[in-house]
């Protein structure tokens, strides 16, 4: 008897009208995780001047953010794999939207924090869109669909830049975090459209409705499925020394090395997966992947939130005068606009160069070229030559970041990568 598997059957059907739904509202996750990021760029001055704290407590609202996305990455990654992507999405992006709203009616600092944190909790779910959506995705166009997705990421921030340049100057910062937390909200009503995973289906031994996620997406996308019945995976032999091959589809390795019949749950699973990352034959690609992200994290999120530190310094030096937040004074927000403009160059630029060099090289001459962009900025450079330096900064991390989320679950387990991208981040405001 004929076999397929899901591989087989995106493969066959390609690109089409089903997948492109699937990229809007991935898409429109990633538009609202980056806004509610790129609040941290603005949110803590205003807070200072409203309620007169201390440096340490500004910064502690943007450290409570990364650590609230450590135990969110954590607990959606369990949700998504126990009770399907779905599931993870919805009420991710619920409890982002609530708690978002929420904060923005805090009566004092301590609540402001403890909603923020919360807030982080729920953007620790944003990677399980990528996991989501490159799940639909054949692949070989799996390098070109992840730039498209990021373009996504790069939109919210322009968008946040945007908003916080019209609503600063005329309104408060609580208006801002309104606002911010409004697509979360308006992707809610547009939920009954998305269909499941047929990976995680697979994975969980429901071959019958796989198989009509498949017909269906088979169906829009205006081609068949291959002939013969959906398998969970065929026998094939696993070499660990070459997981790392670029050429590696995107498949969890419980696809890879377990059978149908040897459905577990999605606990015993995932810490047998983790076992398998820290084994003799993966521990060293494990720690390698794991300082790459630490490097590319630190890189992306303090270019972002020092940002408009480094803008507020330089007015403080220029003028001799500590910097003081007026209406009129527009500069953080343009400086804020211009750098987060250069991560469209950015994924154009990972685009260009993961074809040409592959994955590995086209990070580390990414990330060698951020080095150099953020060395001058050791000492002090007038604001043309800072927003400059940090508009080439923030083009290279983003590019090599692109390219990691990329090259990363095609050598690991997904949503053990999903831990992985959002614990490093918690390290950099520590």
């Amino acid at each position: 008897m004929e076999t397929y598997t899901t591989d087989d059957a995106l493969t066959n059907m390609g690109f089409g009208r089903s997948q492109a739904l699937v990229l809007v509202y991935a898409g429109m996750g990633w538009v609202a995780e980056a806004m509610e990021v790129m609040l941290l760029s603005f949110l803590g001055p205003f807070v200072r001047e409203q309620w007169n704290i201390s440096p340490q407590s500004e910064s502690m609202l943007s450290s409570v953010v990364f650590a609230g996305m450590l135990i969110g990455a954590c607990a959606w990654g369990f949700v998504s794999d126990k009770y399907g992507r779905r599931t993870g999405l919805l009420f991710s992006t619920m409890f982002t939207s609530g708690m978002g709203f929420l904060s923005a009616l805090s009566p004092n600092y301590l609540c402001l924090v403890a909603l923020r944190f919360l807030v982080g909790v729920g953007v620790g779910g944003s990677h399980v869109f990528i996991s989501w959506f490159l799940e639909f995705v054949p692949a070989q166009n799996r390098g070109t669909w992840m730039v498209i997705l990021s373009l996504f990421w790069t939109l919210g921030t322009i968008l946040e830049a945007s908003l916080a340049w019209v609503v600063l100057p005329a309104l408060n910062w609580r208006w801002l975090l309104a606002l911010t937390a409004l697509p979360c909200v308006l992707m809610l009503p547009f939920f009954g459209l998305t269909p499941e995973s047929p990976r995680y289906l697979c994975v969980q031994n429901r071959m019958a409705d796989a198989t009509a996620v498949l017909e269906r997406m088979a169906s829009a996308n205006q081609s068949d499925l291959p002939p013969g019945v959906l398998i969970y995976n065929r026998e094939t032999k696993t070499d660990h020394d070459n997981l790392a091959s670029e050429s590696e589809c995107l498949l969890p390795i419980r696809e890879k090395e377990c059978k149908v019949d040897d459905a577990v749950s999605s606990e015993s699973g995932s810490l047998a997966a983790l076992r398998m990352l820290l084994s003799r034959n993966l521990l060293k690609s494990t720690l390698l992947l794991w300082f790459v992200f630490y490097a590319n994290s630190f890189a992306y999120y303090g270019i972002v939130l020092l940002t408009s530190q480094l803008s507020d310094a330089n007015r403080s030096c220029a003028s001799g005068v500590i910097f003081g937040l007026h209406q009129k004074d527009t500069n953080i927000y343009k400086d804020t606009f211009i750098t987060s403009l250069a991560e469209i160059p950015g994924l154009l630029l990972s685009a260009c160069l993961v074809d040409w060099f592959g994955r590995k090289a086209s990070m580390w001459s990414m990330m060698f070229a951020c080095c150099a962009f953020l060395g001058p900025l050791v000492f002090h450079q007038n604001e043309l030559l800072t927003t400059t330096l940090l508009f080439g900064a923030r083009a290279c991390a983003m590019g090599s970041f692109t390219v990691l989320c990329l090259y990363a679950p095609e050598v690991c387990f997904s949503i053990l990568w999903h831990i992985v991208v959002f614990a490093i981040p918690f390290l950099i405001n520590l």
